[in-house]
């Protein structure tokens, strides 16, 4: 056979690099390594890093916000509860609205990957026991007797009259109450901050979990507490929140 010239092979061969090229023409990304849209994005671990992560903590936990890592928190929170929050934000409070239709970023669909996510990675199947006080107040609290609740159960850590004590700051200070919601305070109350030393609703007195009424009595009691302030008709109060 005789050889080809060099020629020729170098024709030959710059010919394969063109037909396998053809699809990888400049401007012309390969498809698995297309960037998605931001709407697009569905990636639960994408969507809660950008999204949550800051005021709730890289494994729903640890921030400056309440944990969703929490088996008493996911417990007392149902889904609905939780896509309402996520989606609508908490007027009033530092928690913004998720959804387009709210005036956020996140699709419906994002918005259901962020709660799917939270609640298959952290929610437990075990039933509590016992079974926590529920998560919308059954009945209104009675803050005169909420100040009885409040001396016995959080007292030793927050100071008489709640302006602090030797194991935890002010609960009664102004600028906290006007930045959380009365449902906020009632979900502190049931499901506590592990990370902040702050027990929950069964820890606060040895071998005597709160009761209920007792949980709603001393969150009216703190938000008899907030400064009541001069709302426009644009303003939510905070006591109308829910967390």
């Amino acid at each position: 056979m005789a050889m080809r010239s060099p020629i020729a092979l170098f024709a030959l061969a710059l010919s394969c690099v063109a037909i396998c090229a053809c699809n990888r023409a400049p401007g012309h990304p390969a498809v698995d390594s297309q960037v998605l849209r931001p709407n697009e994005v569905l990636n639960f671990d994408v969507l809660y890093r950008q999204n949550c992560a800051g005021c709730h903590g890289e494994q729903g936990k640890g921030g400056a916000a309440i944990a969703l890592n929490s088996e008493i928190y996911l417990a007392i929170a149902d889904e609905g509860t939780l896509r309402r929050i996520t989606a609508k934000g908490v007027p009033g409070t530092a928690m913004p609205a998720f959804a387009q239709s709210s005036g956020g970023m996140l699709t419906d669909e994002q918005i259901s990957a962020i709660v799917g996510g939270i609640r298959s990675r952290w929610s437990k199947r075990d039933s509590l026991d016992p079974i926590p006080p529920s998560y919308i107040a059954l009945a209104p609290g009675d803050p005169q007797h909420g100040l009885k609740v409040y001396e016995t159960y959080c007292s030793s850590c927050h100071g008489a009259a709640g302006r602090g004590g030797s194991r935890a700051g002010s609960i009664v200070d102004e600028s906290y109450l006007n930045l959380v919601s009365d449902q906020y305070l009632r979900t502190i109350v049931i499901a506590g901050r592990p990370e902040l030393s702050a027990p929950d609703w069964r820890g606060n007195v040895p071998g005597k979990p709160m009761s209920q009424q007792e949980v709603s009595d001393v969150v009216a009691w703190l938000s008899a507490q907030r400064p009541k302030l001069a709302l426009s008709s644009n303003t939510k109060s905070p006591t109308g929140g829910t967390q």
